[in-house]
C-alpha cells in the first residue's frame, strides 16, 4: 500500500462513511466501496466486517460472482474449509471462470491438499487470458508441496 495515493485513499474512506451514515440503505456501489475502504484501511483486514458487507451485498445482488467474492472472505474468516464449501456450491455456474479455480486451489492449497491444489491452479491457468495472471497462476501452482513424481 506504499504506492497507492493516501490522500485519494483518505477521500474514498469519507465518502463511505458519509454515505453508511446517511441512514439510507447502501446500494450496490456503496458496498463495494464499503469492502474497498476495509481492505485499505492501513490495518489488517477485518474480514468478518467485509462477509458482512458481502452479505448485504448477495442480498441486492446474488450473482455467482459476488457469491464467489463472499465465500472467499467466509474461506479468510472462518477458514479454508468453510469457504471450500461455499466455492464448490458454484461450480456448475462457473466452472469456466478462471477466479472460481484459483479461489478452489488457494483453499485445497492451505488444506494441505496439494495435488487437487495443483489441479485447480492449472485449470485458473488455461482459462485465463492476462498473461501476467497466467504467470502468476503457474508461480502458485509451482510453490505447493512436491507431487513426489
Amino acid at each position: 500500500m506504499a504506492l497507492w495515493d493516501a490522500a485519494l485513499i483518505s477521500e474514498g474512506h469519507a465518502l463511505v462513511r458519509e454515505r453508511l451514515a446517511s441512514g439510507r440503505a447502501p446500494g450496490r456501489y456503496q458496498l463495494l466501496a464499503a469492502i474497498n475502504a476495509v481492505h485499505t484501511d492501513g490495518t489488517a483486514t477485518d474480514w468478518a466486517q467485509v462477509v458482512a458487507l458481502y452479505d448485504q451485498l448477495v442480498a441486492l445482488d446474488p450473482s455467482p460472482i459476488v457469491q464467489l467474492n463472499r465465500a472467499i472472505a467466509v474461506g479468510e474468516c472462518d477458514g479454508p474449509d468453510r469457504g471450500l464449501a461455499l466455492v464448490d456450491r458454484l461450480a456448475d455456474e462457473l466452472n469456466g471462470y478462471h477466479p472460481f479455480h484459483a479461489a478452489r486451489a488457494l483453499s485445497l492449497g492451505r488444506l494441505g491438499r496439494d495435488a487437487e491444489a495443483r489441479e485447480a491452479y492449472g485449470a485458473a491457468s488455461t482459462l485465463a487470458e492476462n498473461s501476467a495472471e497466467i504467470a502468476y497462476l503457474e508461480r502458485r501452482r509451482s510453490e505447493l508441496g512436491s507431487t513426489g513424481l
